[in-house]
């Protein structure tokens, strides 16, 4: 068994921040993952962990509306590490629709089992089903950023589990509310490094890493070996709170037999702006297998409309001519978007 903490570096830990006193400013000018050392330690839902997990359960249950919600069960063989099944043809694991006392039910019966199966409750979104929990047990979000793009607020509950390595387009704050997690977590530039599998089908949507992080086999996955000086550690306890910026890669590991997780998720684009997911698809099937010297063209293209300075393509054509390649607002956006639509469908 490889350990990577003994590989990757150790997240910056910040001391003295509370959740009404985050430095999100701070978070968006450096980019870079980071730690606020029991910044969320005074939440009644975190103090009620540290007395007991049985402590936490009840708590959740006087917030409980009785809503279904996805929870997905692996067998103990499984270690608690969910992703792909070994002919890449579906997942290794079940998913059912139930209810949020039943999940607590068996994972409290199974606190002093040695083999349990994996449980867990993923991305659940908060006010859904646990109303009134953030009314106590939340941050503040005064920065004028969440103005226009309110975080998203989702729990995460189960036993000792691992979420494959995966990146998610929005900025993530991640609190660690009872139990203990581990985030491994790679810049975007690795992504060669870290074999992503299928694009479909996915454990929720994301590509995920093909590599055991545990166990990783060098002879399939060499670059990997690449990639190991690039991770960064992030240790959890309860209380603590980590951030780390959009697309960054990371592998998720919940330690104990009972765990907490909350985390926020949020763009800084206009909500007009349409999902990158779908150019990259759209890419597959328009761009991917053209003539070597065809795509060299279109990525130049690309750089000089896309990836360049937005004011190169137009300094030399009047405002009123620039059209679609002036600021976009919601009306040109549903404009582009009805021109796309109209041009797929035939």
């Amino acid at each position: 068994m490889m350990d990577i903490a003994a590989v990757g570096r150790k997240v910056t830990v910040l001391e003295g921040y509370r959740f009404d006193n985050i430095p999100y400013q701070k978070l968006m000018d450096d980019l870079q993952p980071v730690i606020l050392k029991g910044a969320i330690s005074d939440w009644p839902l975190v103090k009620a962990g540290l007395e007991s997990d049985e402590k936490a359960m009840d708590y959740l249950r006087s917030f409980y509306n009785g809503m279904q919600v996805a929870c997905y069960v692996a067998p103990h063989e499984l270690k608690g590490r969910f992703g792909y099944n070994d002919t890449l043809t579906g997942m290794n694991y079940e998913s059912h629709r139930v209810r949020i006392d039943q999940v607590l039910e068996q994972l409290q019966s199974n606190l002093t089992n040695p083999e349990p199966p994996s449980f867990y409750i993923g991305s659940t979104t908060i006010d859904a089903c646990l109303p009134g929990l953030r009314e106590q047990n939340d941050l503040l979000f005064n920065h004028p950023m969440y103005e226009q793009n309110p975080p998203l607020a989702s729990i995460w509950i189960g036993n000792r589990t691992t979420a494959a390595a995966h990146y998610d387009a929005p900025n993530n704050i991640a609190c660690c509310v009872a139990g203990r997690r581990r985030f491994t977590l790679f810049p975007v530039d690795q992504v060669a490094n870290l074999y992503p599998g299928p694009l479909d089908p996915t454990p929720g949507g994301q590509v995920i890493s093909m590599v055991d992080f545990d166990y990783p086999d060098f002879e399939k996955y060499p670059r990997f070996r690449d990639a190991l000086p690039h991770a960064q550690i992030a240790d959890l306890e309860a209380g603590d709170l980590l951030f780390y910026p959009s697309m960054w890669w990371h592998q998720v590991e919940a330690l104990n037999p009972f765990n907490i997780l909350i985390n926020y998720w949020w763009n800084t684009s206009p909500k007009f702006m349409g999902t990158p997911m779908n150019v990259l698809k759209h890419a597959l099937l328009s761009l991917r297998d053209r003539p070597e010297y065809e795509k060299q063209a279109w990525k130049l293209l690309f750089d000089y409309y896309i990836f360049g300075p937005s004011d190169l393509p137009v300094e030399h054509i009047p405002e009123h001519a620039r059209g679609e390649l002036g600021p976009i607002d919601d009306l040109t956006a549903r404009q582009l978007r009805a021109f796309l639509i109209s041009r797929l469908n035939r």
